[in-house]
């Protein structure tokens, strides 16, 4: 695994996201960049970098002359964007059934075949990140850098959700299996069924809804209970 393929940066920043999505920092706290750089025994160019990606994924804000402060995201507003996402990644795999060449369609499989290997390792945070190189491959394969672009600056904002929905209970094997069905559609060169398998595969509803929303009310019962 992994962590030797990481950054000191990527390292701080995952470690930031795990605490703020699971509430142990409260939204409006100060992040204190000096006391971070000595907890992890880093200097502050990695700890600029890490806070520069967490501001990116909107999970903290900059205040001029103030500080870094942990960001507060509501559950509608974080609905919505899984909406635009699904969207979005449907048209990149629609287009991608199309317009795949045999080199990416390679790319793609290797893709999920490690993520397969860290489902079956029970190692969420390595399917995370080859989990994102995963929806990165269909981006490409799209073939169309304005809507490429798009769905990862939106993946960007939604990643720690995404993450937080892998600690879910068997979300990760479900989200292979899911995998497994765009792969198939890509590879049969079915836009209508990648599309829809990826619209699927990203967007919240019926139980994941339920999951979801309990895991991000957790991120606000620590200021729930100092209010």
């Amino acid at each position: 695994m992994a962590d030797t393929k990481r950054s000191n940066a990527q390292l701080l920043r995952d470690s930031l996201e795990d605490d703020i999505i699971n509430g142990r920092r409260a939204p409006g706290e100060r992040l204190d960049p000096e006391a971070l750089g000595r907890e992890f025994n880093v200097s502050r160019t990695p700890v600029r970098e890490a806070f520069q990606q967490l501001v990116a994924s909107g999970l903290v804000t900059v205040s001029p002359k103030k500080g870094t402060f942990v960001a507060k995201v509501g559950v509608d507003q974080l609905i919505e964007m899984f909406e635009v996402m699904a969207e979005l990644e449907g048209m990149c795999g629609r287009l991608a059934a199309r317009r795949i060449s045999e080199a990416e369609l390679s790319a793609l499989r290797a893709a999920h075949e490690r993520c397969e290997a860290a489902a079956l390792a029970g190692d969420t945070d390595e399917y995370y990140y080859e989990n994102e190189v995963f929806h990165d491959c269909i981006y490409t394969a799209s073939h169309n850098t304005f809507l490429a672009s798009e769905a990862r600056q939106l993946k960007q904002r939604l990643k720690p959700y995404r993450r937080l929905q892998l600690q879910v209970r068997q979300r990760m094997h479900n989200s292979l299996n899911e995998h497994q069905a765009i792969v198939d559609a890509i590879e049969q060169g079915a836009p209508a069924l990648a599309q829809q398998a990826l619209w699927e595969h990203v967007i919240i509803q019926g139980e994941r809804f339920s999951d979801f929303v309990a895991s991000v009310r957790r991120m606000d019962a620590p200021l729930e209970r100092t209010g």
